[in-house]
């Protein structure tokens, strides 16, 4: 058994169920507790203790140990509180419904799933033509992996997508377009690899593994061995997603893939994705806190595939050396090896790579080696440049959430202003 758990928790890379709290499929972001809101509407309002508990029928030393967490207030007092600072009882509770999407970006992420599930474009329509729906599915993957807004901008996109492409596999299902056939299954394929990672980002492991199948069964009709390999990946990072006991299938999963590809004719796309596969296997072993062995694998196996093909962006994998660099950093961070793993980040430029995703990945496992460390002003440094980077992944990731919450908690008055205001940006306050 793991016994750092809580820190294999906190990966980036696959963020486990085991992390936020849970209720249903959504995760519940974590909330300051009652005391630390008090003192945060009332500092941002300007307002002292000694007139806020006058003026509340409280002492100052009673107000003093509520904000400090040793007291828990009456809900005849906390309503008395909440009165003299001019906000709803459910803001200082923390019932009030977070703004962290808005109203029509929820209905649109809504239409995804519903599309997802096959409720789509009515069959009698013209099919779209492969190369319309290529086009389209690289354009996404543009949008996600490039784009700072990437959720809101691809969930425009999504639902009409699906529907056309789940249109144009049946109308070529029994075509005899057996080019066309090959390439509509080769693009669905891709589409649902983006589905698998959008899926998962979102809380919906669920769909994120459906997602998984319908791209491995679509590039196996597409008789496409690198696509089937590429699927793999993507079914090992839904495994990474959910546990100890799936970690280690993920891991099975990947090398089974790599197994698979040495039927393949050797070129840059199957040894890039071959490399994919390796550092699914690596992650499988952290996870699972055989630390030799996932650094055995990422030295002797990950590395000389990376070194073979170079920096680049096979099946949108973005594998190569940077990448395995950014795998040799994560390994120190799960390890708890928080010096060492900032070692290796200060070697690590990822302004090239062709994912905001991976730049943000890498800066939000700085962040957490610095965490680790107490050391508040980096942590802090790391957030903001993060919430320039991607505030819509800032705002989704229960460990950002996690490490806002806890700076918020025990920041330094010097950098508590700012802390806070982020805090407030990702609706934890």
């Amino acid at each position: 058994m793991c016994t750092q758990g809580a820190i294999l928790c906190l990966s980036p890379y696959a963020e486990p169920s085991t992390c936020p709290r849970k209720k249903g499929n959504s995760v519940n972001s974590p909330c300051l507790p009652i005391g630390e809101r008090i003192r945060y509407h009332r500092t941002r309002r300007g307002r002292t203790q000694v007139a806020v508990a006058g003026l509340a029928g409280i002492t100052e030393a009673y107000l003093s140990q509520i904000e400090r967490g040793l007291k828990v207030p009456s809900a005849d007092v906390l309503t008395r509180i909440a009165a003299e600072l001019n906000v709803p009882v459910a803001s200082l509770l923390g019932e009030d419904p977070a703004p962290s999407t808005t109203e029509a970006s929820t209905t649109t992420a809504s239409s995804v799933v519903r599309a997802l599930m096959g409720r789509g474009v009515p069959r009698g329509t013209e099919p779209a033509t492969p190369t319309a729906l290529r086009e389209r599915v690289e354009a996404v993957w543009r949008i996600w992996q490039e784009s700072p807004a990437r959720f809101t901008e691809a969930e425009k996109l999504l639902p009409s997508l699906i529907s056309d492409t789940e249109h144009a596999i049946c109308a070529h299902r029994t075509g005899t377009d057996t080019g066309g056939r090959r390439e509509v299954f080769r693009t669905a394929a891709d589409l649902y690899g983006l589905l698998r990672s959008y899926c998962r980002r979102t809380g919906r492991l669920d769909l994120s593994l459906v997602a998984a199948d319908r791209a491995r069964r679509a590039a196996e009709d597409a008789d496409d061995p690198v696509r089937i390999a590429t699927a793999q990946w993507n079914l090992g990072h839904v495994l990474l997603s959910q546990g100890e006991e799936q970690a280690q299938e993920a891991g099975a999963v990947a090398l089974l893939a790599v197994e698979g590809l040495q039927c393949v004719p050797q070129s840059p796309e199957a040894t890039a994705v071959r490399g994919a596969l390796e550092l699914v296997a690596v992650l499988s072993s952290a996870r699972t806190c055989r630390w030799s062995e996932a650094r055995k694998r990422l030295e002797q196996r990950a590395r000389p595939l990376a070194e073979q093909v170079g920096d680049g962006n096979v099946q949108w994998t973005v594998f190569g050396p940077t990448n395995v660099e950014l795998h040799a950093m994560s390994l120190g961070m799960l390890a708890g090896e928080a010096s060492e793993a900032l070692r290796v980040a200060d070697q690590i430029d990822t302004s090239h790579l062709p994912s905001r995703e991976r730049q943000f990945t890498f800066g939000l496992e700085v962040a957490r080696c610095y965490d680790l460390r107490r050391e508040d002003a980096a942590v802090l440094v790391h957030l903001l440049s993060l919430e320039e980077l991607a505030p819509e992944d800032l705002v989704r990731s229960p460990l950002a959430r996690e490490m806002v919450t806890n700076l918020v908690r025990r920041v330094r008055p010097t950098y508590r202003r700012q802390a806070a205001a982020l805090a407030q940006r990702m609706s934890l306050l």
